[in-house]
């Protein structure tokens, strides 16, 4: 079943809005409590608004067009994946705890900003190849990241008061974005092998 244009422009439109708002707020409280996690998060916020503005604008394209961007948005993927390691190597020289009440609720309001994403694209998933795919993967991961956020904040408050829980969950972060620009990569890839002549 074929999904128009207008209602998939209208999601990613959509989800690209959440995503840039929320931006905003994770960013500034990573910057507050020091926390690699969020800050990691935060980045994959930014990348979901870039991803999903540029499919709205490729919705029109040649399906060799949309398996090109495929891969370009493979490797745009790869930003939080490449910030999340940076900033969890500079915080193993710091012996800065996040405050792990913001941590946690921060963490929280991401989760349902990405749980409202995703059942959004959920519906225009399948269509329009790894542009849809991606986005979808994306607001997905994210949701599992801001789980893990969510339970960093909660073992460091009540079991582990460290640097580590939110450490180990920021580099997880990155390795689950790695492994979503694998996976577009590859959609990408199959796409542009089936749409040449």
């Amino acid at each position: 079943m074929m999904v128009a244009a207008h209602p998939v422009r209208r999601a990613v439109l959509t989800v690209a809005a959440l995503n840039l708002g929320y931006f905003g707020i994770e960013f500034a409280v990573a910057l507050s409590i020091g926390s690699v996690a969020l800050f990691a998060d935060s980045v994959d916020f930014l990348e979901d608004a870039s991803v999903n503005l540029l499919i709205a604008l490729a919705l029109r394209w040649t399906a060799v067009q949309r398996a090109r961007l495929g891969k370009v948005l493979a490797l745009i993927l790869l930003a939080p994946a490449i910030a999340g390691l940076w900033t969890a190597g500079g915080k193993i020289f710091t012996a800065e705890v996040p405050a792990p009440l913001p941590l946690t609720l921060t963490g929280l309001g991401a989760l349902v900003v990405n749980l409202g994403c995703a059942l959004i694209l959920a519906r225009v998933r399948h269509h329009q190849g790894s542009l849809t795919r991606a986005a979808f993967l994306s607001a997905r991961n994210d949701a599992y990241a801001n789980l893990a956020i969510i339970a960093a904040g909660l073992v460091t408050a009540f079991v582990w008061p460290a640097i580590w829980p939110d450490l180990i969950v920021g580099v997880g972060i990155a390795l689950m974005n790695a492994d979503a620009a694998r996976e577009v990569w590859e959609a990408a890839h199959e796409e542009h092998k089936a749409a040449q002549p």
